[in-house]
């Protein structure tokens, strides 16, 4: 026989023989087998239990599900409790050096630079508000300890800094696109004042989403050991939606723009006075001809690369935002496209009341969702030199002289690209490959 200890009234009948002997509990949702002898002694007269009081439903928005709470080992509790802790850590790490980065190094101190601010603050939101709260609820097998009040306060927070992060994902693709396909409009639109009202839309958006529940348009799952955001299908369908799927939407065609304005410069870049071998077949020359058409092709391809510079800068401009809004993009849809499909999929498997989903299958999908706070740190860093360069400094504990550092390492990378022309023989060279 199996009872499900989910009715407060139940659960209070029951509590002396679970003070007693926990182990009878079976992890305190289920109970399993007989009663145990010691336990024997509490029942009434002629061995017979005395009545117990029906469960009633709880008032309010209690679902009264009985999913099964997980019952982990020590090794179990010590290796989750220690992948959680280390990503919930680095979390924090990575989004500090971020945050600290732009606001202590004046070279870092751009306009462009508040939306990536923003999102390390709402992903520091993430791991300081929610994976601590969520870590403790794996550890202990799934089950929530944290109050009925707190469940709403916490389900709000989650959604709104998730929220957040993602949406400011989606705003810098889209800076980066404008900055990429406008280059003499957009950066002269682009001060902190137009920054700070994009952020603040961005916060906005993520709060109203947290504002139903709050509000009584859709209850989450809240009883005395589950708590779940509402499963209500019009809700389920706006939260997706204005959360994931419209981010996500705009993320992928930003990146299709991008990559097309970066497909279109690299086929602007031909130098006429480049010689080519097709134009040398079929001609005989002797060696001082050769020798002749050499140096001034050589004198002609100088002044091209000399005077196209500014082009060359815009390639490479291009084709890195390219190369980073497509991580940018395969990550983010990597982490959280798996939970949100489940989060979609769930009212119209399950209904409205409970989720039948098995825990470690949610868990899982939330902690990879989760880890694309983790990473959006080392993303930017590994394309952004001078945040590389910043961190660095920062970690080494060097603090003195680091807007001087960035000057130099920003003279010698042009000085290394002063040096360097077969770069733009490449993408002359790539040019000509494209089409034939």
């Amino acid at each position: 026989m199996v009872i499900a200890l989910n009715g407060s009234h139940l659960y209070g009948n029951l509590r002396p023989f679970a003070l007693e002997e926990p182990r009878a509990l079976g992890g305190g949702r289920m109970i399993a087998g007989s009663w145990p002898p010691r336990s024997l002694a509490k029942l009434g007269p002629g061995g017979t239990p005395p009545p117990l009081p029906a469960a009633s439903p709880a008032p309010g928005n209690d679902s009264q599900c009985g999913e099964q709470i997980l019952s982990y080992g020590n090794v179990e509790k010590v290796v989750i409790g220690a992948v959680l802790s280390l990503i919930t850590l680095l979390t924090v790490a990575g989004n500090c050096l971020v945050v600290i980065s732009v606001c202590f190094v004046k070279k870092l101190r751009q306009p462009s630079n508040y939306l990536i601010v923003s999102l390390a603050l709402a992903d520091l939101s993430v791991a300081l508000a929610v994976m601590p709260f969520v870590s403790v609820t794996d550890l202990i097998g799934g089950e929530w300890i944290f109050g009925r009040l707190f469940c709403n306060v916490f389900i709000a927070m989650d959604v709104m800094c998730c929220t957040a992060s993602i949406m400011t994902l989606c705003v810098i693709s889209i800076d980066r696109y404008l900055g990429i396909t406008r280059p003499l409009t957009y950066p002269v639109r682009q001060n902190g004042k137009c920054m700070a009202k994009m952020i603040l839309c961005v916060w906005l958006l993520s709060a109203s989403i947290t504002i139903p529940p709050l509000f009584g348009w859709a209850q989450n799952v809240n009883d005395e050991k589950v708590c779940l955001i509402s499963q209500d299908f019009g809700y389920t369908i706006y939260s997706t939606a204005v959360a994931f799927y419209i981010p996500m939407s705009v993320m992928l065609f930003m990146y299709y723009q991008i990559y097309k304005a970066a497909k279109r410069s690299a086929a602007k870049h031909k130098f006429a006075g480049f010689p080519r071998p097709e134009e040398m077949e079929g001609i005989s020359m002797n060696g001082v001809i050769k020798l002749h058409k050499e140096s001034e092709e050589c004198t002609n391809f100088s002044r091209l690369l000399k005077n196209d510079k500014k082009n060359i800068s815009i390639f490479k401009r291009e084709q890195k935002a390219a190369t980073t809004l497509g991580i940018i993009v395969g990550a983010f849809t990597v982490c959280w496209l798996p939970f949100f499909l489940l989060s979609t999929a769930r009212p119209f498997i399950c209904g409205t009341a409970c989720s039948c989903i098995p825990l470690w299958v949610e868990r899982t999908f939330l902690w990879l969702g989760y880890a694309n706070s983790l990473i959006n740190p080392f993303i930017y860093a590994f394309f952004n030199r001078d945040l590389r360069t910043t961190y660095r400094n920062l970690l080494q504990c060097r603090y003195r002289n680091i807007n001087r550092k960035l000057s130099a390492a920003g003279m010698h990378e042009a000085l290394k690209l002063a040096e360097k022309p077969e770069f733009v023989l490449r993408s002359s060279d790539f040019s000509r490959e494209k089409e034939s």
